[in-house]
């Protein structure tokens, strides 16, 4: 049986190079790394399954599978995560992963892909300047990090950093123009009527309806994997549609519009709707989704 500090020499040997110990490091979320009872019988040679991995964590297989499908490449190390068709994971998979467990409810999803340059489809991009377990070092490696994420905000061209003088500081804003133009560039009219929305709406119904029968064909195949993946489809198209109605019906609520307002200024309005629209389903979307996923993962 290890002894804790074993236990602890033997995790910083695997996450002293990692991006995601920076935000660990000098926290108290930090002792759990070297304090979770699997550490003092686990053999690094051998590899575990979701099911055994889940239980050591204390939660369902599901919920280990949804946070760990995004962050595969990470923790794989790039390697192949199945063995004989089934997911295993060995010791340095099983660290990463708990560390992911133990930021989700700090900085979700997106930000812990922020933290490890990953894109949308979950492929590293580049690594991390890492933590160290050197206390001198340890602040220059946090401000390097911080500054690699400011710096890929500026790179979008979504946010501005501009000097707030009353307090001395650096403000981060959005771009308004830059919003405004991406909206008129992604439409192809000008003027977008309220029946287009509706056919938008319609369309990602009848879309909805035929990845559901989809869904029935493929799960009397047995095809678990790609029904899976049709299902998560469906269930954010439903999310999208709801989101959609949800904002047109909030504008609609606060924007009292004049018959004359909407003959002489109608670009300018729709323009403002669908901003607001796309607006509302960005802020909301996420949080929509994990829940329902979460939902999906363990019926």
């Amino acid at each position: 049986m290890l002894k804790v500090n074993d236990a602890k020499e033997l995790v910083l040997g695997i996450v002293q190079d990692d991006p995601l110990f920076v935000a660990l490091q000098h926290t108290p979320l930090e002792e759990n790394l070297y304090n979770d009872a699997y550490l003092a019988d686990i053999d690094e040679s051998k590899h575990y399954t979701i099911a055994e991995v889940a239980g050591w964590f204390n939660i369902t297989d599901a919920m280990l599978r949804y946070y760990l499908k995004p962050f595969e490449q990470y923790v794989f190390d790039n390697a192949s995560p199945n063995v004989h068709g089934n997911i295993r994971l060995n010791l340095p998979a099983i660290v990463r992963l708990r560390m992911i467990l133990l930021l989700k409810d700090e900085y979700r999803v997106r930000g812990i892909k922020l933290l490890l340059g990953l894109d949308d489809n979950g492929q590293l991009l580049k690594h991390q300047i890492t933590a160290t377990t050197m206390d001198s070092e340890d602040l220059t490696h946090k401000i390097d990090v911080l500054g690699n994420v400011l710096q890929q905000m500026i790179q979008t061209g979504l946010f501005q950093i501009l000097p707030n003088e009353e307090q001395g500081t650096l403000q981060v804003n959005i771009n308004q123009d830059f919003l405004v133009e991406n909206i008129q560039r992604l439409s192809t009219d000008s003027v977008l009527q309220v029946e287009e929305i509706q056919k938008e709406t319609l369309e990602l119904k009848q879309e909805n309806e035929h990845l559901q029968k989809q869904i029935t064909e493929l799960q009397e195949n047995s095809v678990k994997d790609i029904v899976q993946k049709i299902r998560e489809r469906h269930i954010e198209n439903e999310i999208v549609s709801t989101l959609r109605t949800e904002a047109l019906q909030e504008f609609s609520t606060n924007n009292k519009i004049s018959f004359f307002t909407k003959m002489f200024k109608s670009a300018q309005i729709e323009m403002e709707k669908e901003q607001f629209v796309l607006s509302y389903i960005s802020k909301h979307l996420e949080e929509r989704l994990e829940v329902a996923l979460n939902e999906y993962y363990e019926k």
